[in-house]
């Protein structure tokens, strides 16, 4: 197969990617890395690489070196996706990242609205 892909293509390709990360769960919160907001940005290069800009809850994550890696190693094993990652903290992780999907499930979990909670005490975007 050639490794370029239409546009069409890196859309599905995209959303495959998308549900294999909604599998791998931030330990700490128990929410999935896509629906908690730490996937910046997904490029896709071809239909074996992509590139993935990623950040973590706080620059002072204990999972710093895990999560991009357990990335890395479930596209690979689910997709035989190779997978670059660069971890940015600019613009920082805030509650404001989360999907809806996310926010629900953090609601149904914790009781609570964390994103109403931060937009009360720092204010809206």
């Amino acid at each position: 197969m050639n490794n370029e892909v239409t546009n069409g293509a890196k859309e599905e390709l995209k959303k495959k990617i998308i549900s294999v990360l909604e599998t791998i769960a931030d330990p700490e919160i128990g929410i999935d890395v896509y629906n908690l907001g730490m996937i910046y940005d997904i490029e896709v290069i071809d239909d074996k690489h992509v590139k993935i800009k990623m950040t973590l809850t706080t620059p002072f994550c204990p999972l710093a070196n895990i999560l991009p890696m357990m990335v890395a190693e479930e596209l690979k094993r689910k997709l035989g996706i190779e997978t670059d990652i660069e971890l940015v903290f600019d613009p920082p992780w805030t509650p404001e990242k989360m999907t809806e999907k996310g926010r629900r499930i953090f609601k149904e979990r914790f009781g609570y609205d964390i994103v109403e909670e931060y937009r009360k005490a720092y204010g809206s975007k």
